[in-house]
């Protein structure tokens, strides 16, 4: 607030009314995708949008209904309930309390780093299933063809194909007239109402056509501009069956809202929290499934236009829901003018732009991501939707432990770099080692899952140089390990003094030094044999290599091997020393 000027009260203000043209016909599509009656999309994006603005963290991202979590609300009720029914509705505030529990839940465990992490091919195949779940739900209306409700993907074409005769030919023009109307709007200018403006041009087809006389159904008029307190009064069996879909659309709203949060403080060089944020969301489904919302998050298409309208900061998100509330008093009597066919239309727009073709191309080129985002659009499709975000979330998971599991350990030696000596890869650079000094360098995590694969990676060298006892392992990247992990180099430290030789870490974060400490390994090693640097360790093991190992050496590697039994001398000043 101490940022809040005059000037940018303004920038907000405006910014708000432009947002809040945008949100009233999306408000209704969306409302109508989740299956609920089109007022409910209007309160969501009012109520949402004011708390998650001021309690979230992002100074620019407008919250409210969203096109993917609509989508997955309606794959979870359906089963349970009449769209638009009573019980249906109060399930749908039941679901949005639950997840608004959840995401609190989730930002007071401080869980934001963790919800980020999940990769976001997940979300990309997710909302390309849902893309498709939407389009399928709207060849019907926009064909002027009634059929059952519910289903799958395929099972919503199929019925639509079994009526194909039955196309009522006033709604297809209704609904492509209003489809072109939207597509023409964009292009032109991104500051149009497109979506105001197809709705005028909807409504005006359905005039000129005489829709009523064909047969096209209407919206009915919106029974209050207002939100109602509503208190939901599921049962226990209710609650439980409900569990799987609340966990599938907290995740999906917190995935939106912490990636967009963060891509335009990025952009704007703000800070941002993605605890806060996730706190704010949770806040602002909790209180909104009182007062007839269903489950909201961050919004990219409002999030984007509200940058682009010059707001500066959470207040245009607050300012737009009371703008949202006046355009309601003034042409929420119009509502009842607007033809199914005609909103359909606007919904199959939503539905293609929820497919991102760019990030579909660019994933394509890592074979994991694109593994993920097919195995979460396959899911989306021929399984449920609320089980998709399940199979991307987990199948993310396995991957990153599949990776974590398996750490590079590189063998050492030195190379002259530009004067002076590094320590490169060994192997690849074709490098000679020490005799009986291995340099080990760890890239990755020491900890129960990578074990094996250490241990696979230490006997390979071993065998590969059986004369090197003494092993000096680098750990400066490696910030602490756990109590297998602590094992594994107790046992290493072991075996390198069974066979005569020694074992030296170097490791500098504290982390890393205090686990070791406690677990016992820091005891096994020897505080001498722990160095916080590369030149330190390798002077000391050059110091404890045996004197009649070094008399007959040849490599002379590294510095310390000058000043060991067996160097040459050094040449007399003035004449050049010959080299090897």
């Amino acid at each position: 607030m101490k940022n809040v000027t005059r000037g940018s009260i303004q920038a907000d203000l405006m910014a708000a009314l432009t947002n809040a043209a945008i949100v009233m016909p999306q408000g209704v599509a969306f409302a109508i995708i989740a299956g609920l009656p089109p007022e409910y999309g209007l309160y969501t994006a009012m109520i949402t949008a004011a708390i998650a603005g001021f309690w979230g963290s992002s100074m620019i991202m407008v919250s409210g209904p969203t096109t993917a979590i609509s989508a997955v609300l309606f794959a979870t009720l359906a089963p349970f309930a009449e769209p638009e029914s009573h019980a249906y509705v109060m399930l749908a505030l039941t679901l949005t309390i639950m997840i608004g529990v959840l995401q609190i839940a989730a930002g007071m465990a401080r869980l934001g780093g963790l919800i980020s992490f999940i990769s976001h091919s997940v979300i990309v195949g997710f909302t390309a299933a849902a893309a498709l779940l939407i389009a399928a739900s709207q060849l019907g209306p926009a064909l002027g063809i009634t059929t059952e409700r519910g289903g799958g993907v395929v099972e919503r074409v199929l019925r639509v194909l079994e009526h194909i005769g039955d196309i009522n030919l006033t709604a297809l023009i209704i609904a492509a007239a209003t489809l072109a109307s939207i597509v023409i709007s964009q292009r032109i200018s991104r500051r149009i109402p497109a979506y105001l403006v197809a709705l005028a041009v909807g409504a005006l087809s359905g005039q000129l056509l005489n829709a009523k006389d064909a047969g096209i159904a209407f919206f009915s008029a919106l029974p209050s501009v207002w939100p109602a307190v509503s208190i939901p009064t599921p049962t226990l069996s209710q609650i439980s069956e409900l569990i799987p879909g609340a966990f599938a659309i907290a995740v999906v709203g917190l995935l939106e809202a912490i990636s967009i949060g963060r891509t335009f403080a990025t952009r704007r060089e703000e800070t941002y929290d993605s605890n806060q944020e996730i706190v704010g969301q949770g806040l602002s489904n909790v209180v909104g499934g009182f007062f007839s919302c269903y489950a909201g998050s961050g919004s990219f298409t409002r999030s984007g236009l509200n940058a682009e309208s010059g707001a500066r900061s959470p207040l245009s998100a607050i300012f737009a829901a009371g703008w949202l509330f006046i355009l309601l008093l003034l042409l929420a009597p119009f509502v009842i003018y607007i033809p199914v066919p005609a909103m359909a239309g606007i919904i199959l727009f939503v539905a293609w732009r929820l497919i991102n073709f760019a990030e579909i191309r660019h994933i394509r080129h890592s074979g994991r991501e694109t593994t993920i985002l097919i195995a979460t659009f396959l899911a989306g499709i021929f399984i449920e939707l609320e089980y998709a975000i399940v199979v991307g979330v987990m199948l993310s998971l396995v991957f990153y432990l599949y990776t974590s599991s398996r750490p590079f350990v590189g063998v050492g030696a030195p190379m002259m770099v530009d004067g002076v000596s590094r320590l490169r890869n060994a192997y690849r650079s074709g490098l000679p080692q020490c005799p009986k000094i291995s340099i080990r360098r760890l890239q990755g995590q020491i900890f129960f899952g990578s074990i094996e694969e250490l241990e696979r990676n230490f006997d390979l060298i071993s065998k590969r140089e059986p004369e090197q006892t003494l092993i000096i392992l680098i750990l400066q990247g490696v910030d602490t390990v756990d109590l297998a992990g602590a094992d594994f180099l107790t046992q290493q430290i072991r075996r390198a003094r069974r066979r005569g030789g020694d074992f030296y870490i170097v490791g500098i974060y504290p982390g890393l030094i205090a686990a070791l400490s406690r677990f016992g390994t820091l005891e096994e090693l020897g505080e001498f044999n722990l160095f916080h640097s590369k030149r330190d360790a390798i002077a000391h093991a050059v110091s404890k290599t045996p004197e009649s190992a070094c008399a007959v050496c040849t490599r002379r590697i590294f510095e310390e091997c000058a000043r060991r039994p067996g160097a040459p001398a050094p040449a007399p000043e003035g004449e050049p020393q010959e080299k090897d």
